[in-house]
Parts: structure tokens; C-alpha cells; sequence
């Protein structure tokens, strides 16, 4: 007998009644693996492969990389996956003992089979130089900047703000295209946790005494960073924060309740993928934050019904035209019209 569970089946090679009802409670446990059966031929064809990332992150990943690897043993031409946003794209440089997760997922997927990557909005633009075949890096701008100029009253009175001096490049982009002005959030709340997390303690700032004696290395000294501050006039204006990635909102509420404080009256936050993970709507929805907005890269459907501040933009249009460029062997100049280096 076999028991099907969401697309899977599980073969039970005795069919008495006690082991078929066993199999159906191991049904409810058992973590699968994931199998791909290409029904139709695929050979000589150029296939596009639609991948968004939804919570459990390793199963999408592993689903798109079983796929590949099924059309490429089935003699596909080209295996083109689309992927709005990109796993892993925070881990794309060395941090202590760790590795660049980036880098390994790009050698997995070209390993796989997939010979172009069309994706949205890189966390650094560097990361298309880990991949060994091509990559179209979309930009989410025009749409943000659409709905910025039609959704947000009174946006003439509107400043841009940077949430770190690592973001000013992104939000100085916005601010001229608007027309708008620029601020500058520098520093962290004091006592965060981010503390142990970025290494500022290790090495520690005190001289090894226990190496070569002809060795004496310079004194490392660990980082401090000042309370959170504004380079910038926020008050009496709307606040608009740009980003790539909105995950762990901690730090936006942060930053809003400073920017409230230091006058303004309204605040946005702006970003292209919306993980919001954890406890994101609901810190959302109990801060001075007025609306996020993000695009529909990722799946968030569950977190707007907690939080009804979650506002969407539609970014399908884009790479539907994407698709259609490439199946035709069109350029992709245009997409890129009006979209500038620091984007």
C-alpha cells in the first residue's frame, strides 16, 4: 500500500491493517524528501523555474535544486531559475569561524544544472560574482518610489532616512529621484545584543603574552559605537526609512521611536523583500511605525492578517517582462532604465 501526504508517498511493504495504520502515524512525523517526476519532455527547451522562499527556507532549497537537477538529467537546453529573493544573501562574507553561505548555495545551484538567475534586489550586488553563469539583478525601486509619490499624502514634506551610515547610498538614490532630503541614523540603542554578535569583543583588547617571544602583535582595540543618533532635520516631516530586507524589526522600531522623538510626525518603512519574521507584526503593530511596505517576493500573506500596517506592492510585472526578454532573447537594458549604481 502507499499513504499520500502533500504531493509525497509513503510505501508500507506489509499490508496488514496494524502496519497500514502505522504508516499513515508516520505520515504525521516522518520529515520527507523531496522527489520530482518530470511528467511531459523537456528536452532541447529552455525552462523557467518560479521559486519563491517561504518559511522553511532548506526545503524551498533543496525543492529547487532536486528540480534543476531532474531537468537537467531530462536534457532541458537552459534552466533558468527565477528566485525574487535570494536565501542566504546576508551570508555573504566571512564573519569569525563561519563560512559564505552565499557563495556555497550559488556553487550548489550551478552544480545542479541551472544556467541563469533571475532575482530581485541582492542584500550586496557583489554577490553576482559568485555565481559562474549569469545573473539579472532586478531592482524593486520603481515600484517603492511609485508608491511612495501616489499612496503617501503630502510626500513633498517627506525625508528619506538611512536606519545605518551602510544604507545612505540606497536612501541618497530614493532622496534624489524623489527630490527629497536625506537623513542619517548613526550608532545603537546601548547594552544590544548585537554586541556579541559582530565580534567587537574578540579578539579581546588585552596583549597575548602567551606566543612567540620575538612577537609582539599591534594592540587590538574593540569597537564602541555612540547612542543612536540623526545626522539630519526630521521634525515636523514624514519619515520614510529605505532597505533591502525587513526581518527582525527590532531595530526599526528602535529607529522610529528616535525619529518620533526627534519630531517626525509620520514613518514608513520601505523595504523590497518582507521576511518579518518571529514577532514582526505584532512589534510592528504596537509601534510608532504608521506603515510597511514591502513587495510580494516573499510570501507575508499570514503577517498582514496579524497586522493590518503590512501594506504590498506588486512586483510580478517586472519579472513576468523578464521572462519574456529572455525566452525571446531580448535586452534587458530596459528594465534597468532610470536605475542608478547605488540601487
Amino acid at each position: 500500500m502507499n499513504v499520500a501526504k502533500s504531493g509525497y508517498r509513503v510505501f508500507s511493504a506489509n499490508s496488514t491493517a496494524a502496519c497500514t495504520e502505522l504508516a499513515k502515524k508516520i505520515t504525521e512525523y516522518v520529515y520527507f524528501i523531496t522527489r520530482v517526476d518530470v511528467k511531459e519532455s523537456v528536452r532541447g527547451q529552455t525552462i523557467f523555474i518560479i521559486q519563491t522562499i517561504p518559511r522553511d527556507v532548506n526545503t524551498a532549497i533543496m525543492e529547487l535544486l532536486v528540480m534543476a537537477y531532474a531537468l537537467k538529467t531530462s536534457c532541458a537546453k537552459n534552466i533558468i531559475g527565477v528566485i525574487p529573493y535570494f536565501p542566504y544573501s546576508k551570508q555573504c562574507k566571512m564573519r569569525k569561524r563561519g563560512s559564505i553561505v552565499c557563495k556555497l548555495l550559488a556553487s550548489m545551484l550551478a552544480k545542479a544544472g541551472l544556467t541563469h538567475i533571475i532575482t530581485m534586489d541582492l542584500h550586496q550586488k557583489e554577490i553576482q560574482g559568485f555565481f559562474s553563469f549569469p545573473v539579472d539583478n532586478l531592482r524593486a525601486s520603481p515600484f517603492l518610489l511609485q508608491y511612495i509619490q501616489e499612496e503617501v499624502p503630502d510626500y513633498r514634506n517627506a525625508i528619506i532616512v538611512a536606519k545605518s551610515p551602510s544604507a545612505a547610498k540606497r536612501a541618497q538614490s530614493y532622496a534624489e529621484r524623489l527630490r527629497l532630503g536625506l537623513a542619517v541614523m548613526h550608532g545603537e540603542a546601548q547594552c544590544s545584543e548585537s554586541d556579541m554578535a559582530d565580534g567587537r569583543h574578540s579578539p579581546p583588547c588585552v596583549r597575548n603574552t602567551s606566543g612567540h617571544p620575538g612577537l609582539e602583535l599591534p594592540l587590538m582595540m574593540a569597537k564602541e559605537k555612540p547612542p543612536i543618533t540623526v545626522v539630519g532635520d526630521v521634525g515636523g516631516r514624514i519619515a520614510i526609512i529605505v532597505d533591502d530586507i525587513i526581518d527582525d524589526v527590532e531595530d526599526f522600531v528602535a529607529a522610529a521611536e528616535i525619529l518620533k522623538e526627534r519630531g517626525a510626525y509620520k514613518i514608513y518603512i520601505m523595504a523590497t523583500h518582507g521576511l518579518l519574521s518571529a514577532d514582526a507584526p505584532r512589534l510592528i503593530e504596537e509601534s510608532a511605525i504608521d506603515e510597511v511596505v514591502v513587495t510580494n517576493t516573499v510570501p507575508h500573506e499570514v503577517q498582514k492578517l496579524q497586522c493590518p500596517k503590512i501594506k504590498t506592492v506588486d512586483v510580478s510585472m517586472i519579472l513576468a517582462e523578464a521572462i519574456r526578454r529572455i525566452h525571446n532573447g531580448e535586452s534587458m537594458a530596459y528594465l534597468f532604465r532610470n536605475i542608478t549604481v547605488d540601487d
